[in-house]
């Protein structure tokens, strides 16, 4: 099971993150990014391949897909907020765009 991210090392994750477009949410311990692609097939198919790294991970996100855009919520249930596996999973994500 995961800890909540806190202190220091949680600054330092969140800068990184949200230097890459993820943005902290206001109403809950999480973060949030829009990822957009050049249309459906290439939304759906990032989706897919993301889908099984989070299943591999075990750590499953919070998102929608409409049309070109893929809006996703990362926080960690277990510990009601975040964690490092949020910041790992986002991460991944960003890289594979």
């Amino acid at each position: 099971m995961s800890e909540k991210l806190t202190g220091a090392k949680r600054e330092t994750v969140l800068a990184g993150l949200t230097g890459n477009g993820w943005v902290i949410d206001g109403n809950r311990d999480a973060i949030t990014k829009t990822f957009k692609f050049a249309n459906f097939v290439d939304a759906f198919g990032w989706m897919t391949r993301m889908a099984i790294i989070a299943e591999k991970m075990n750590h499953h996100p919070e998102w929608s897909n409409v049309y070109n855009r893929v809006e996703v919520t990362l926080t960690t249930h277990d510990v009601d907020g975040l964690s490092a596996l949020d910041a790992e999973l986002a991460q991944k994500m960003d890289k594979a765009k």
